[in-house]
């Protein structure tokens, strides 16, 4: 496949990452960090992706912001927050991918909603386990309040992947 149609997919991504990666070392109350509120956009770039190219594609474009985002972060951001950002990422990434691709042909709303829940569930427990365990941050309030805002915009992104995907497959 050209990768071409991958490539502002793929920077979005890595720019999402870098600047959640910044924003999250910033709380904005005992339960919160402002990345809270940039990263859930990656799920919605990796499920657009998904629905117009495809799995294999969708997994190329999570590959490329990865890679792009964890070098930018590693500049950035502190190593450990880019390290663990880039590893809950990655496996989170690839798992809305898995998911959405089996959920696929069910209700247009299912995928995106079903796989970044999951995704985000699982990245939360990664990325804030290795950037801040044994630290003196109270984490697992961030963790939880972190969460609260993923599975949010999980659900106040469908109508923005609805009217996207409408308007992109009507092209």
């Amino acid at each position: 496949m050209n990768l071409r149609p991958l490539l502002l997919p793929a920077l979005a991504m890595a720019a999402i990452v870098l600047l959640s990666n910044i924003l999250v070392q910033f709380p904005l109350n005992a339960w919160l960090t402002w990345g809270a509120f940039s990263y859930p956009v990656a799920y919605f770039v990796t499920d657009v992706c998904n629905r117009l190219f495809g799995a294999a594609p969708a997994r190329r474009i999570a590959w490329l912001g990865f890679a792009i985002g964890l070098v930018s972060s590693a500049i950035l951001a502190p190593l450990r927050i880019a390290l663990a950002s880039g590893t809950a990422f990655i496996v989170s990434q690839l798992l809305d991918v898995s998911i959405f691709n089996q959920l696929r042909r069910q209700s247009w709303w299912k995928a995106p909603f079903i796989g970044s829940c999951v995704a985000s569930i699982v990245d939360t427990a990664i990325f804030f386990s290795l950037a801040f365990a044994g630290t003196e941050m109270s984490w697992l309030h961030l963790a939880v309040g972190d969460l609260g805002v993923k599975l949010a915009m999980a659900l106040v992104l469908l109508p923005a992947y609805r009217v996207l995907i409408n308007r992109l497959v009507t092209r």
